[in-house]
């Protein structure tokens, strides 16, 4: 993990839904939009506002990596292909769909460790306290800011325009 850390956002990797396992150093130069995302949540609608975003600033460099995660309620049950098809048919998805995971507790993926560090949420918490919790990472790597689920996709524009 201190390996990875010192590496920044670069040094780690994530498994896609298929199971590929990609080097985050892909989306070198690129900023980012890390999403912890779920299929049954409140906040799903949200998938059509982060997909509008990708396909508004992708050929400016803005790619948006969405992360399935169980741990809130259990709102993302499904199995890989379930989550893959129900993004495409529902929502049209074509930004990055990783494979599931935690981002809170001993089993969070070294990628969310890393976020969470880099950018706490509200009075200092690292915890993430539900889907769609939204970390904007510039194109050096560093995490520049922290959205809470129920900031909208639209609200972000003006902070990723600043960063392209």
């Amino acid at each position: 993990m201190t390996e990875a850390i010192q590496g920044g956002i670069y040094g780690l990797s994530a498994p896609t839904l298929d199971g590929k396992e990609v080097p985050l150093a892909e989306y070198r130069g690129k900023v980012l939009l890390v999403v912890n995302t779920a299929s049954k949540c409140g906040f799903t609608p949200q998938y059509a506002g982060l997909e509008a975003l990708y396909e508004r600033f992708k050929e400016r460099g803005l790619v948006v990596l969405g992360f399935p995660c169980n741990q809130f309620g259990a709102q993302e049950p499904g199995s890989a292909d379930e989550i893959a098809q129900f993004c495409e048919l529902n929502y049209g998805v074509t930004f990055p769909i990783f494979a599931k995971i935690d981002v809170n507790g001993a089993e969070a993926h070294p990628l969310f460790k890393f976020l969470k560090s880099e950018q706490a949420g509200i009075l200092g918490t690292e915890a993430i306290k539900w889907n769609f919790t939204k970390f904007l990472v510039d194109r050096e790597g560093k995490v520049v800011d922290r959205f809470a689920p129920k900031a909208a996709p639209a609200e972000l524009v003006p902070f990723i325009e600043k960063l392209l």
